[in-house]
C-alpha cells in the first residue's frame, strides 16, 4: 500500500465513524484503474454481532450494511476523498461477510487512479 492508498485508508475509516458512529477497525486500499479497493475488518459493533447470532439477523445486518453504506456516500459525497485524489466520485460498491466481520468496499472515480500515485 503506497503512501496515498494509506491516507485513503484513513479516510474512509474517518468517514464511516463520522457518519455510522463507528468505523472499521482496520481498512487496506489498492488503486486499480479507476477503483479504490477497499478490505475492511472488524466493522461491526458489538449490538451487530449479537444480532448476528441469528440466521436472520446476519440477513438483515447484511442488507443494512450494503444499501445504507451505498445510500450514505450518496447523501454524503465524499469531498475528502475527491481533494486527496484529484478526482470525481462517481459510484459505490458494497459487500460484506457478516460471520467474518469482513467487508468489501470498491469506489469508482472519473480518473485511473493507479496510473496518477503508482510508486
Amino acid at each position: 500500500m503506497n503512501k496515498v492508498e494509506a491516507e485513503f485508508s484513513n479516510l474512509v475509516k474517518a468517514f464511516r465513524k463520522r457518519h455510522m458512529g463507528k468505523g472499521p477497525r482496520e481498512v487496506k486500499t489498492t488503486f486499480c484503474k479507476c477503483w479504490a479497493i477497499c478490505e475492511m475488518s472488524g466493522n461491526l459493533s458489538p449490538v451487530e454481532k449479537f444480532i448476528a447470532q441469528a440466521a436472520d439477523g446476519r440477513h438483515l445486518l447484511r442488507d443494512a450494511r450494503t444499501q445504507m453504506v451505498k445510500e450514505l456516500y450518496r447523501t454524503h459525497r465524499p469531498i475528502e476523498m475527491e481533494a486527496l485524489l484529484g478526482a470525481n466520485y462517481l459510484d459505490l460498491f458494497v459487500d460484506i461477510d457478516i460471520e467474518k466481520d469482513l467487508g468489501m468496499s470498491i469506489f469508482v472515480f472519473d480518473q485511473d487512479i493507479e496510473h496518477k500515485f503508482s510508486s
